[in-house]
């Protein structure tokens, strides 16, 4: 029987990605006994410290174990960590990163759930590799791990045998998926309908609000987006707008990239998206008066983008989150 460690590192805030992966796989376990088989894992939590107060101490965690005592296993969760301070609760689970890079180069496979990707990014695992981790969380990942090929758009990344997922409780996808490559189709379609989860959801980007890159400090670029959100409609030369600043357009390029993570123009596009998904979501517009409203006037180019941004046509995304939604355009 493989031994599934769960893992509660110091700082540890989120019970549900902690209790998630416990009962998915002892529910997993459960029905592989029914059909006669042998059960997969022997599931432990195990603990940096020995109890761990959450929520202002409404919840507690008593681990079965502590890291220290575990030798070896061959599957690691990493729950969700704390959005606020998580450089600070990353400096202060040196053990349980030592840990998980041992365990992993003892042969262990390793997943993340959220921002349970920090800790496991400070390992060095991911270094070079595919990672995902919540949408609201990767401009501190990428200013933390610049090594690490961030893709928010993923639900799941599965390389080398490390596994991330986005965030919240998408978590419950990538729990499906390891239940299928450790046990069989059945039994995570079993757990999908048992959890009432929606089987082989891939992307995270109908959920990802955008809201702007500006933790930096460039004036110029700031200025840049201001300038970009406040002209939506219009059709704007980034070579004159680089120009208006003083910049050179390779230089003004080179600096929105290196501060925000875009080129102006993917910049500004994000910008127009967003202002359209709220559009859709509360307005009574079609969708090619959005389109209009955002500046757009092809709607191939229109849809083409919009769905490479969220992963869904405008429509479906109206569908999705309007509810009075009509199908008109």
């Amino acid at each position: 029987m493989k031994t599934l460690t769960i893992l509660v590192s110091e700082g540890q805030n989120n019970l549900s990605s902690v209790v998630g992966p416990y009962k998915f796989f002892t529910k997993a376990n459960a029905w592989y006994r029914n059909q006669g088989k042998e059960e997969v894992f022997r599931v432990q939590v195990a603990g940096v410290s020995g109890s761990t107060d959450l929520y202002g101490g409404l919840f507690s965690i008593n681990p079965h174990t502590y890291i220290r005592s575990v030798r070896q296993t061959d599957l690691v969760i990493i729950p969700a960590l704390a959005h606020e301070n998580l450089g600070e609760v990353v400096a202060a689970n040196k053990e349980a990163v030592d840990w998980i890079r041992r365990q992993y180069n003892n042969g262990a496979e390793v997943a993340s759930i959220c921002t349970g990707a920090f800790l496991l990014a400070a390992t060095g695992l991911l270094e070079g590799k595919c990672c995902s981790t919540h949408w609201n969380a990767a401009a501190k990942f990428s200013e933390m791990y610049p090594g690490v090929n961030l893709q928010t758009d993923r639900l799941i990344t599965d390389e080398q045998g490390i596994y991330t997922n986005g965030g919240a409780y998408s978590f419950l996808n990538l729990m499906l998926y390891l239940v299928e490559k450790y046990y069989d189709r059945a039994t995570a379609i079993f757990c999908a309908k048992v959890f009432q989860v929606d089987i082989d959801r891939n992307s995270q980007s109908p959920f990802t609000i955008f809201n702007g890159q500006k933790d930096h400090d460039d004036e110029i670029v700031l200025q840049a987006q201001t300038y970009l959100e406040n002209h939506l409609d219009a059709r704007i030369n980034m070579d004159e707008l680089a120009g208006s600043l003083a910049v050179s357009r390779r230089n003004f390029d080179r600096r929105f990239i290196k501060a925000t993570g875009n080129t102006p123009v993917e910049y500004q596009q994000r910008v127009k998206v967003e202002m359209a998904k709220k559009a859709l979501e509360t307005g009574r517009k079609t969708v090619n008066e959005v389109m209009y409203d955002t500046g757009y006037t092809d709607v191939k180019a229109f849809r083409d983008l919009f769905r490479r941004i969220t992963g869904l046509s405008p429509q479906e995304y109206r569908n999705k989150y309007n509810k009075n939604a009509v199908s008109l355009y």
